[in-house]
């Protein structure tokens, strides 16, 4: 009998990485599409993907995407900047392609999840990833449930406080320097210095912001949710960055709780590579499986 694969998109403003995995969790396959228009975004992830028998597709892509399962839009890309995707049906474009279950969520929900099976499957715990790239966006978990029924959350576009030695003018479409996104995104670094963020020197003022932004955005999100475990994900931040950030988180909560580790709290991925959203939808797609 031939072997059957997983498939899974983690689907980017920039990029779809695609992938296969066996039985085993294993990738078998994986490519790089360059996040084009749809039709021609599509059928190179379908080329791909075509090579192999599959069981089901899962996909965690950019959003803001309609999840209720109810609605006559469930698996579409909604309003989004990205020039030709809203309202387009991302679901339904695999599920018609490969004639296979598609399972599909946001990519940092995911991650996230990705996260929960890489640290242990904890049921008692509760957890946050974030991602800080191309876009900002978050995905939280109690045990192994998302928070978000019907509708996901849109933690990138909260009002975010500017440093006061901060005068970038902001680079969301829709709120300028009023969201997270629009202040310590990826391309906000080429936007505030001309440079791409991968050729700025690490002790660049710019990082500084970075990191205060971010620091102000976990800080939010810990007084609303209250996570166990924080994860910072992304390119734009490193690990050697995330001893400032749980620094400039510490002055925000200025005491208000005590007694928090902030070694183990705010924390890089536990899976390698920001792999954390391809080991999410391969768990994703088996649990849908025929």
């Amino acid at each position: 009998m031939a072997e059957k694969y997983y498939g899974t998109v983690e689907a980017g403003g920039t990029k779809f990485i695609v992938a296969v995995a066996d039985e085993k969790q294993k990738i078998v396959d994986q490519a790089r599409v360059k996040t084009e228009d749809p039709e021609s975004t599509i059928n190179n992830c379908l080329d791909f993907f075509r090579k192999y028998a599959l069981k089901s597709v899962a996909i965690g892509t950019f959003g803001p995407i309609d999840i209720d399962k109810h609605s006559e839009t469930y698996g579409f890309i909604k309003n989004t900047p990205k020039d030709g995707w809203s309202n387009f049906d991302l679901k339904g474009a695999f599920e018609r392609g490969l004639n296979v279950p598609v399972a599909i969520t946001t990519d940092v929900n995911a991650s996230a999840y990705g996260e929960f099976i890489a640290r242990g499957k904890k049921l008692d715990k509760s957890l946050l990833y974030i991602t800080i790239g191309t876009g900002i966006g978050g995905g939280l978990m109690q045990g192994d449930k998302f928070i978000g029924l019907n509708n996901h959350p849109e933690m990138g576009h909260m009002v975010a406080r500017k440093h006061p030695d901060d005068k970038f003018v902001g680079g969301c479409i829709f709120h300028k320097d009023a969201c997270f996104e629009g202040l310590a995104a990826g391309p906000t670094l080429k936007g505030r210095t001309g440079i791409p963020g991968e050729d700025l020197p690490r002790d660049h003022e710019t990082f500084k912001f970075i990191r205060y932004y971010v620091a102000q955005l976990l800080f939010d999100i810990y007084l609303t949710a209250r996570p166990d475990v924080m994860i910072v994900g992304g390119s734009v931040l490193t690990e050697d960055d995330m001893p400032e950030v749980r620094d400039d988180f510490a002055l925000f909560m200025n005491g208000y709780f005590d007694g928090l580790n902030l070694d183990e709290m705010i924390v890089r991925p536990a899976v390698e590579n920001n792999g954390s959203a391809v080991l999410g939808c391969i768990e994703m797609a088996k649990k849908i499986a025929k």
